[in-house]
């Protein structure tokens, strides 16, 4: 039997990819983790094929020109993230459920292509300022940056009405346990 899709999205510092993770680790779901493409520079410790697909710019456009992707979004200006088709059809095929960890656009787009086969969960932030905190907390990004991912969180957002389902990261370990019933009540 052909496995699920699951789709995550949620603005940059909302902790999906903590959530994911955590779940993944427990080990009681059949579920692999979609390996996305970027055509930005790998931050210290990421590897190609593992965090994600790292491609050049020609090598991006190429795919996209090539219907390569399920979805893909040009996220900031000249930055590319997608989803391979070849890496869901690979999990789908043998059987597992597959997790995407998308922007929120691209997460609709899967929605609206696999219909039934997929189930779309938004990780809300409790508050913009909250997300801030947690962005500034990380002490990985100027200032300037950080400005920009909250304008643009606040943007995404209102998409959060086009998932099916809505998890508030107030309390993580809540968030995880609500997302991990969401997905087990869908492969089931």
């Amino acid at each position: 039997m052909a496995g699920k899709i699951i789709i995550i999205s949620a603005p940059s510092g909302c902790g999906k990819s903590t959530i994911i993770n955590a779940i993944l680790a427990e080990g009681k779901i059949d579920m692999q983790f979609s390996v996305s493409a970027t055509n930005r520079a790998p931050r210290e410790g990421e590897q190609h094929g593992v965090n994600y697909f790292f491609l050049t710019d020609e090598e991006f456009r190429k795919a996209i020109a090539e219907d390569a992707f399920v979805e893909y979004e040009e996220v900031y200006p000249g930055r590319f993230y997608g989803t391979l088709k070849s890496e869901v059809a690979r999990i789908c095929d043998a059987g597992h459920n597959v997790v995407l960890d998308i922007d929120v656009k691209g997460g609709v787009n899967v929605k609206a292509l696999y219909g039934n086969q997929a189930r779309s969960i938004f990780i809300m932030p409790p508050s913009i300022e909250e997300l801030r905190r947690r962005l500034e907390g990380r002490g990985t990004d100027s200032q300037d940056v950080i400005a920009e991912r909250v304008g643009k969180a606040e943007f995404e957002i209102g998409f959060a009405k086009d998932y099916e389902y809505q998890v508030v990261n107030d309390d993580l370990t809540l968030a995880i346990e609500q997302t991990k019933s969401l997905i087990e009540e869908f492969v089931k």
